[in-house]
């Protein structure tokens, strides 16, 4: 898997993919948005810490990927990940 993080500004056109919203408890952790831009896909993020309300999440740079299959195998990877440490993670 060949992520890295996005160097320049995404651009604004783009075909969303997908969205991941992972919750534990009832509280938001993380929100993951998958957009295609054909030469190209990025995955943003929206991070809830524990202790911070649910309206300022963190938001980590994007990862760009080379094409949606590899997007989408870091995101499910990533809910994977979430689902083993508790979380619900649906899809919107």
């Amino acid at each position: 898997m060949s992520e890295r993080p996005a160097a320049d500004a995404v651009p604004s056109a783009g075909r969303e993919l997908f969205v991941r919203h992972a919750r534990r408890d009832g509280r938001s952790v993380a929100i993951m948005r998958a957009v295609d831009y054909g030469d190209s896909c990025v995955v943003e993020a929206e991070v809830f810490p524990p202790g911070t309300p649910d309206t300022a999440p963190l938001r980590p740079e994007p990862y760009t990927f080379g094409d949606t299959r590899q997007a989408t195998n870091f995101v499910t990877k990533t809910v994977e990940a979430l689902m083993y440490l508790g979380c619900d993670v649906q899809a919107q």
